[in-house]
C-alpha cells in the first residue's frame, strides 16, 4: 500500500523557517516525481516543488523559488521542504504527492497524495 506522510507543520512567525517531511513507502519510488502542493482557504491546491527522485532535478513554483528547497533522501525514502523566510501568504495545508509520468507542475501527474500538514505563518 502506498503510503505518503507529511510531518514537520506547525506555527512559525513571519521570517521564520519550517522544515517539512514526507515519509513515502509501499513501492520504489526511482521512476518518480516527487512533489509539494499547498493549498490556503478558499484557493486552489497549487504546485510548490517537485523533484525527480533518481536524480534529483528540482523545480520549483515563482512564489517559492529562492526561499524554498525541496530534496529527497532516498535512503530514508523521504523527501523534505525547507522552508525560509516565510511570509502570511505561505500559510497553507501542505502535501506530498507521487506520480511517475505527465507534467510536474500539474496535480493530475500524482497517483499518490499524503494527508497534508498545516503551515501557519503568523505576522
Amino acid at each position: 500500500q502506498v503510503q505518503l506522510v507529511e510531518s514537520g507543520g506547525g506555527l512559525v512567525q513571519a521570517g521564520g523557517s519550517l522544515n517539512l517531511s514526507c515519509a513515502a513507502s509501499g513501492r520504489t519510488f526511482s521512476s518518480d516525481t516527487m512533489a509539494w502542493f499547498r493549498q490556503a482557504p478558499g484557493k486552489e491546491r497549487e504546485f510548490i516543488a517537485a523533484i525527480w527522485w533518481n536524480f534529483g532535478s528540482t523545480y520549483y513554483a515563482d512564489s517559492v523559488k529562492g526561499r524554498f528547497t525541496i530534496s529527497r533522501d532516498k535512503a530514508k525514502n523521504t523527501v523534505y521542504l525547507q522552508m525560509n523566510n516565510l511570509n502570511s501568504e505561505d500559510t497553507a495545508v501542505y502535501y506530498c504527492a507521487a506520480g511517475r509520468r505527465g507534467s510536474v507542475y500539474l496535480r493530475s501527474t500524482y497517483d499518490y497524495w499524503g494527508q497534508g500538514t498545516q503551515v501557519t505563518v503568523s505576522s
